[in-house]
């Protein structure tokens, strides 16, 4: 197995047991609730999911940090000090200054350790879609590809790693600019629910809107429907914003029309559902476009 080290962020929204199952390293990027800063591990030991959610719906808002450049440093320097090769994952430059960050750090210990290999990509991916990134890194690894055939693939599949996702309150992408005051009034009014993705500079952006929360959920199947990868036996990440049994629906109808290898689901963690919301499910897999 080529040895080395495949370090991302917790913004992949990975559990732990998958990050355990995968090999790979976490930086908990953070987030602030009524002044108080709460780191977010994939175990979540400082605040449950579902508390978070119930905080949200109750008036409470979130805001999120970046990993910084000294974050990275102190995470990378004992793992080149070990003689570990390192390749970072990092969140949507389109997103979050993380990605800018991770690359600050490698350039500088690049310098300082030139006899490790030491990579950062821009995945221009969030939440599980980043997640699904890494775990086809790390089984890539598995395999034993090297650092380099590992940061090759990433970079030349991540266009294809497809992103669709609804919210089911207008409010959170309101707040966030991504839609107008006005826009989610009549949203709201008439149960119009927008369906949405990252497209390939790694920004969140709408490509349709239906009426209704079942009619959301088909949307996303609907969307991959036409875009899908047909290899035979998928791989699908879906991750929900404390809405579980809308998230199982989701895969239900997937695998009524996919011949499906596995299905991951987990929370849409902090860092991205302070921004989406209570309510969000996202649908990520393999695609011939986003």
């Amino acid at each position: 197995m080529s040895d080395f080290v495949i370090l991302t962020d917790s913004s992949a929204d990975l559990g732990a047991d998958m990050v355990r199952e995968l090999d790979v390293q976490v930086l908990p990027l953070s987030f602030i609730l009524d002044e108080h800063t709460y780191q977010n591990h994939p175990d979540n030991r400082e605040m449950d999911p579902h508390v978070f959610y119930e905080r949200l719906r109750g008036g409470d808002v979130a805001t999120t940090n970046a990993v910084n450049v000294a974050q990275y440093t102190e995470a990378l320097e004992p793992l080149l000090q070990a003689g570990r090769d390192v390749l970072i994952l990092a969140f949507s430059s389109g997103l979050s200054t993380t990605y800018n960050s991770s690359r600050l750090a490698v350039e500088e210990l690049s310098a300082k350790y030139p006899e490790r290999k030491l990579f950062t990509v821009d995945t221009l991916c969030a939440s599980l879609g980043q997640g699904l990134l890494v775990w086809y890194a790390a089984k890539a690894r598995e395999r034993g590809c090297s650092i380099e055939e590992v940061r090759d693939w990433v970079e030349d599949h991540k266009l294809n790693l497809c992103h669709q996702f609804t919210v089911d309150d207008l409010h959170f992408l309101k707040r966030g600019g991504r839609i107008s005051a006005a826009t989610a009034m009549v949203g709201s009014m008439l149960h119009i629910k927008p369906v949405l993705h990252v497209d390939d500079e790694g920004h969140l952006t709408s490509i349709g809107k239906v009426r209704g929360r079942h009619a959301s959920l088909k949307a996303l199947v609907d969307q991959m429907e036409e875009t899908a990868v047909d290899s035979g036996s998928l791989t699908v990440f879906i991750s929900h914003g404390d809405c579980l049994e809308d998230a199982q629906a989701v895969e239900r109808m997937v695998r009524d029309r996919f011949n499906v290898h596995n299905i991951y689901i987990n929370f849409v963690g902090p860092v991205i559902g302070a921004h989406s919301g209570p309510g969000t499910v996202a649908l990520f897999y393999i695609g011939t476009v986003r």
